[in-house]
């Protein structure tokens, strides 16, 4: 299903999305990160249980990279989501298993002084599992355009 793109004029500050659930396998985990982060932790589940994590955890950045996958398909800003910067944080782990979903709360609009077609728009997007608890928080600043 196809979502109505939203224009500037179309968000207010405390509106929410939630994002469709996305399952994260042990084969999914060890593959991104093989490519991308091959530390143990995250490669080997023998080898992670003697580590900080206690057992295999996703990379952060597969984390992230399952929230913009879930965030595209849940704000559909319209041109795209656009980031101009933001602040991530992993309150625990992403494990095997994990059904991860995205809630994206709009916090802050700041409209341009210098071009009043668009704004910064800040939103918060918690990256939950199935037990809600919090696997990501990311604070991002995304740039958002009024209907022509």
């Amino acid at each position: 299903m196809v979502k109505k793109a939203l224009y500037l004029d179309d968000l207010k500050v405390g509106d929410s999305f939630i994002s469709e659930k996305y399952h994260l396998s042990a084969d999914k985990i060890k593959r991104f990160a093989n490519e991308f982060d091959p530390q143990a932790f995250h490669c080997d589940e023998s080898l992670a249980e003697d580590t900080f994590f206690k057992g295999l955890a996703a990379s952060g950045w597969h984390t992230a990279a399952v929230t913009m996958k879930l965030l595209t398909g849940s704000l559909p800003l319209a041109h795209g989501i656009i980031g101009a910067g933001g602040e991530i944080t992993w309150p625990q782990p992403t494990r095997p298993n994990d059904v991860l979903y995205v809630k994206s709360t709009i916090k802050e609009i700041k409209p341009s002084k210098s071009k009043p077609n668009q704004a910064l728009v800040i939103v918060e997007c918690e990256t939950l599992n199935q037990r809600n608890e919090v696997c990501q928080r990311l604070v991002t600043t995304l740039l958002s355009f009024r209907k022509s």
